[in-house]
């Protein structure tokens, strides 16, 4: 396992594996626990809410009232049955998602990602997985939509530590996914016109199975 420089300077961040990229995969249920059970659920602002569509700013203090923004995204998504929450998607906006999400493996990830960047693939790596999407923000619709089943985003952890984080599957998309929301897109932007229409009015005539904030 890699040394990144001190235990001091690293204290409470996951560790690493050979390459440098995080382990997710360990404690993920006592991890998970300790956000959530700090934290506070939030209602999820939906399309339409301009926080929701414009670039968020970085996360530059990483004190203790990022870390309660924090625990709060953690029990709002596992309010929400979601896999991945974005900090716009409360309403702040902020450079941070946090996951809980499984692979196509069931392999569970848990973490918290602060001012990403998706990594570009080479071609060889751009294999792509046409599986079907949804979002919290975009309630109740689902459309595929072709992505690759590979992701890597290098950013900051919580504590603001450079951190890469890599997955495949149904991971590889739900990192592309949270990434895409920081700025400024919902994944219905990367659909068809049609395609978008017909999503947005799957939400229109279903009702949420959680707390949202209506738009004026």
């Amino acid at each position: 396992m890699a040394q990144q420089d001190t235990d001091q300077q690293h204290a409470g961040v996951l560790p690493v594996d050979d390459e440098g990229y995080v382990i997710d995969t360990e404690d993920c249920e006592k991890r998970e626990a300790e956000w959530r059970e700090r934290g506070t659920s939030r209602p999820i602002t939906v399309v339409g809410n301009p926080v929701l569509h414009k670039e968020c700013k970085d996360v530059t203090d990483f004190g203790e009232e990022f870390q309660q923004l924090v625990a709060d995204m953690f029990a709002s998504q596992r309010t929400a049955e979601g896999v991945g929450l974005a900090a716009n998607q409360i309403g702040v906006d902020l450079k941070v998602f946090v996951y809980d999400c499984p692979d196509d493996e069931g392999l569970r990830h848990v973490g918290v990602v602060c001012n990403p960047q998706l990594v570009e693939l080479p071609a060889e790596k751009r294999r792509l997985d046409d599986s079907s999407e949804g979002c919290l923000s975009v309630p109740t619709a689902y459309a595929p939509l072709p992505r690759p089943d590979y992701a890597e985003v290098t950013g900051q952890d919580e504590k603001g530590n450079p951190i890469r984080v890599r997955g495949t599957g149904y991971f590889a998309r739900c990192l592309q996914h949270e990434t895409d929301h920081l700025y400024g897109y919902l994944y219905i932007d990367r659909l068809s016109k049609r395609e978008r229409k017909a999503a947005l009015k799957q939400m229109a005539e279903n009702e949420p199975r959680y707390p949202v904030v209506a738009n004026d």
